[in-house]
């Protein structure tokens, strides 16, 4: 009992440290772009604590979350086209399956779904693999991922204006 207690407390300093401007916004980056490369883990509790924390950082939030998360995406982009050299030096194209063959015909706008839980990050990768526009391919990420942490942002502030 004394454990959790002590726990919540660390917790709620933490959170509050991490909240102040000059290292809130920087931690909401960091986050969000690690979270758009193919490692596991989720922005969303940084962003929708630091929004509960002080709303009036709303729109800096949201923003900063966006764009760090658009720019793991595309660094997953340059991962996927540099592999896709590599591997070209080595073996030839081979058969593509009926996933890519949507992809490709969906082009850059298939980066909207990169906002998209496990499929989204590496959807980013494969867009480079097919060698996609790069800037396109930025846009259309960056359209997804605003969207869906403005939604699920303002979702959470609606559905639970107290807080948890």
């Amino acid at each position: 009992m004394r454990y959790c207690k002590a726990m919540q407390a660390w917790t709620q300093q933490l959170l509050q440290l991490l909240a102040l401007p000059e290292y809130g916004l920087t931690t909401v980056f960091i986050v969000s772009f690690i979270s758009a490369t193919l490692l596991p883990l989720g922005s969303e509790p940084v962003v929708f604590g630091l929004v509960k924390l002080s709303p009036e950082l709303f729109w800096p939030v949201i923003l900063t979350a966006t764009a760090g998360n658009t720019l793991g995406g595309a660094f997953d982009w340059y991962l996927g086209y540099g592999a896709h050299k590599v591997v070209d030096k080595y073996k030839p194209d081979s058969h593509h399956g009926r996933a890519v063959r949507w992809l490709e015909k969906l082009g850059p706008k298939a980066c909207l779904l990169s906002w998209l839980p496990v499929v989204g990050d590496p959807l980013c990768a494969v867009a480079g693999w097919l060698k996609f526009a790069f800037w396109p391919c930025v846009f259309y990420m960056a359209i997804g991922k605003f969207l869906r942490y403005f939604m699920m942002t303002a979702g959470l502030i609606w559905a639970f204006p107290g807080g948890f």
